[in-house]
């Protein structure tokens, strides 16, 4: 079945229920997805809760046949037939309202997310294209690529008045001294928290008006460390997105604030900015602000466990997301890595990736040994996470090590 006559099955069952539950992933994806669907429900005359999660378990499911997940529920094969799951992880759920681009042939893991899943069921149920922003942000959070349905959505909504393309600068942040001091996407190594450093490169760079872009360009890349990787330069610069209709114009600085939020457990400052609050907007960048700053120390503070630097442990497990997306992605790297944390008393998160050109399926290696020891794991092929009980932490680090190491 087509994807599209997928979703309008789940917009017929929106339209059928008084009230949705509705249930988002914590990240710029999920939150966007959740967002982008409430508006949808609104404008349609219907009711929600939307609640901002990191994980969901089939005990959170009262009402399955008004239940909503986003960019949540793909990984549970035991949830209710009669949920409704818009998410792109790889598909483990069989029920029959599942809008997953990986169930129709397309490529979830680059060419659709979440939030353009969820932005085709929101078509399905009337014409929301003023919504189509947020559907940019689970590409860019996600790193995925406009290619496939990401790239005829952004063609959608450039021709349609609500994206402008521009040249520029591509890091997040309210100025530019902000985006590189807290630059995690990428983290530039050796000026990524290092406001010394980058007071030098701002003063020479200095023009008599504003940042000379193209000498600011050149002194990042001589002053950034040997340990970074080629592929941080490339994303220094290139097609920005303006977002006409969102409350956050710039389409990375969007996704910076509402992933900081989610990742700080303000999913709900988060919503506020997504569903077009002016009042959440200045909250939300400190917030985000805050997040980057932390996960900056994560990455200082980060320490190998192993003798092949493969898994690395920090002490907070709500920057490991960020601190595996800036080992992995942006230090030259061969072999998979993943950040492990205590999470409460009785377990340990854990997020994993790929670095670019390594060719490992996180997704089943994360979830098999996961689930062998009594935890859950799952998501992407290269980007990945699992919760592991805590005294069975040590056959982890072990078990993955083997797993991913060359």
């Amino acid at each position: 079945m087509s994807i599209q006559a997928v979703a309008e099955e789940v917009a017929d069952q929106i339209r059928a229920a008084d009230f949705i539950e509705v249930y988002a992933h914590h990240d710029a994806d999920g939150i966007a997805a959740g967002a982008i669907l409430c508006q949808a429900i609104l404008r349609a005359g219907g009711r929600f809760r939307l609640r901002v999660r990191q994980s969901i378990g089939v005990e959170d499911i009262i009402h399955p046949e008004s239940t909503l997940l986003c960019d949540l529920g793909a990984g549970l094969a035991d949830l209710p037939e009669s949920v409704m799951v818009v998410d792109h992880h790889v598909p483990h759920f069989k029920g029959a309202y599942h809008v997953n681009p990986h169930l129709a042939g397309i490529d979830g893991e680059r060419e659709l997310s979440a939030s353009g899943t969820a932005y085709l069921v929101a078509q399905a149920l009337g014409d929301h294209r003023d919504l189509v922003g947020l559907a940019l942000l689970g590409v860019l959070g996600d790193r995925q690529d406009f290619s496939g349905k990401n790239r005829e959505i952004l063609n959608e909504g450039i021709a349609n008045g609500y994206i402008s393309p521009e040249k520029g600068f591509l890091l997040p942040g309210r100025g530019v001294r902000e985006a590189l001091e807290t630059a995690i996407d990428p983290y530039i190594s050796g000026i990524s928290g290092e406001p010394e450093t980058v007071t030098k490169i701002l003063e020479q760079a200095a023009g008599e008006d504003e940042v000379d872009e193209d000498l600011l360009l050149s002194l990042l890349v001589l002053d950034a460390g040997a340990d970074a990787a080629p592929s941080v330069f490339s994303r220094l610069y290139g097609t920005r997105y303006q977002l006409e209709r969102e409350v956050v114009e710039d389409a990375r600085t969007l996704t910076a604030l509402v992933e900081g939020c989610g990742q700080e457990g303000r999913g709900g400052l988060a919503a506020s900015v997504c569903l077009r609050s002016p009042d959440a907007v200045d909250e939300g960048f400190r917030v985000a602000e805050g997040y980057r700053r932390r996960v900056l120390a994560g990455v200082a503070g980060a320490r190998p466990v192993d003798e092949q630097a493969v898994l690395y442990a920090v002490t907070d497990a709500t920057v490991a997301s960020g601190v595996a997306d800036c080992l992995a992605f942006d230090l030259q790297r061969d072999t998979p890595v993943a950040v492990m944390a205590p999470r409460g008393g009785d377990e340990w998160h854990v997020s994993a990736r790929t670095p670019p050109g390594v060719e490992v399926d996180l997704e089943a290696v994360l979830r098999d040994l996961a689930t062998a020891l009594g935890g859950s794991g799952g998501g992407h092929r290269d980007r990945s996470g699992a919760s592991v009980p805590a005294d069975r932490i040590e056959e982890f680090r072990d078990g993955f090590v083997k797993a991913v190491a060359t």
